[in-house]
């Protein structure tokens, strides 16, 4: 029947070769060697030589029974044999398997039986040379030795992707936290303010109050959008609601989604002017929504901090090296030209920071001499890293 792997056998194509090949190895050491010491070549010697070596179809499952088995063929053997003393090659492989797998006592033990079974000879008078001795000594410590080195680079390569792992999670919690705090807050201020706006002028316009009830209805649905399209990221594996009903995701937002973001600040009641300067390019989606959510970020920041009625200008620069999108606000108009603006610090600037960071970009974030505040942020037109994919 053919091999289908560990479903249809105990044991793999892998084993099988391993074990063909130390019954190989040790049928020509048997063979090959008596030519030069005038030890007789027996047919029993042989047969038992390649019965030792089945057992090593096993030896990942079962490693300790598997080297009790060798242990006991090897015995035997050389009990009945007359062979030169050597350390096998099938002694070898299990020795090294057992190690693998054992505990530091059974380690200990498997060693010293090794080397007990290759000093064994038919005549139990006849003490063992100090050579043989040393060299099945020397011959045991090289094969324990290279398991337990080979257990340690494994268990330090496990070390290391568990780390990998977990970095790996945060880094994309940290994500998702931007991208939340970015639509919670620039979604959630502009639904207040147009709340505001229509509770103010339901009783005088009923025109504007509906508009604004309009934009606020509009505003909740993309902030549902965009959220759900965030957990769907924690729920990854899953059946996503888009998937039960074969309807693909939209887009992440970008650099040609700024003329919505402006009409709805504007909306709000915030009069902000889009300067355009540069040749237009395509950019990677990831470098599109790092800018679409900075200016996103410092509108919110210039609606709470400087008030809904002063003027902003967003000032896109897309150049062939790189782009450069800034907000610039005056301030309130109560304020003084010395008074420390107040939003240096905050989740918000820590996530912009984070964003351009990511991409190898620089962002400067302050007040302005004569008051005000801007937001700049400059970014590579590709990202450093291979990070054009969408995330």
């Amino acid at each position: 029947m053919p091999w289908t792997g560990d479903e249809a056998l105990p044991w793999t194509r892998n084993d099988a070769l391993t074990a063909v090949g130390a019954a190989v190895v040790d049928l020509i050491g048997y063979t090959a060697f008596p030519q030069f010491t005038g030890v007789p070549v027996s047919t029993a010697g042989a047969l038992l030589l390649v019965v030792s070596a089945l057992p090593l179809l096993v030896r990942r499952r079962f490693p300790l029974t598997v080297m009790t088995v060798v242990l006991a063929f090897g015995a035997l053997l050389n009990l009945t044999v007359r062979m030169d003393q050597h350390f096998g090659a099938a002694l070898a492989i299990a020795l090294y398997s057992a190690v693998r797998a054992a505990r530091p006592w059974a380690t200990a033990a498997v060693t010293a039986g090794a080397v007990g079974v290759s000093l064994l000879t038919p005549d139990l008078t006849s003490p063992p040379g100090l050579l043989n001795v040393v060299s099945a000594c020397l011959a045991a410590g090289l094969i324990v030795a290279g398991a337990l080195f080979i257990n340690r680079r494994q268990q330090e390569a496990e070390v290391r992707r568990r780390l990998l792992a977990d970095r790996a999670v945060a880094e994309e919690r940290r994500r998702i936290a931007r991208e939340l705090h970015d639509v919670v807050a620039h979604r959630i201020t502009t639904m207040q303010l147009m709340a505001g706006g229509a509770r103010a002028n339901l009783d005088h316009d009923a025109g504007v109050a509906r508009e604004a009830l309009v934009t606020l209805e509009e505003s909740g649905r993309l902030a549902l959008r965009e959220m759900r399209q965030l957990l769907d990221v924690l729920r990854a594996g899953d059946d996503t609601a888009a998937d039960r009903c074969g309807v693909p995701e939209a887009p992440q937002p970008g650099l040609e989604d700024l003329d919505r973001l402006v009409e709805e600040a504007r909306q709000a009641g915030q009069p902000v002017r889009l300067v355009l300067d540069g040749e237009p390019r395509r950019l990677p989606p990831v470098v599109g929504l790092t800018l679409y959510r900075i200016v996103q970020e410092a509108l919110t920041n210039a609606r709470k901090h400087a008030g809904p009625g002063v003027a902003v200008e967003v000032r896109l620069d897309r150049r062939p090296q790189g782009v450069t999108v800034s907000v610039t606000d005056p301030g309130p108009d109560d304020a003084e030209p010395s008074a420390p603006a107040g939003r240096g610090s905050g989740y918000g600037l820590i996530g912009m920071r984070e964003r351009v960071a990511l991409h190898g970009g620089t962002l400067e974030a302050g007040p302005l001499p004569g008051g005000g505040f801007r937001v700049a942020a400059s970014l590579p037109a590709e990202p450093r890293g291979g990070e054009d994919e969408e995330r």
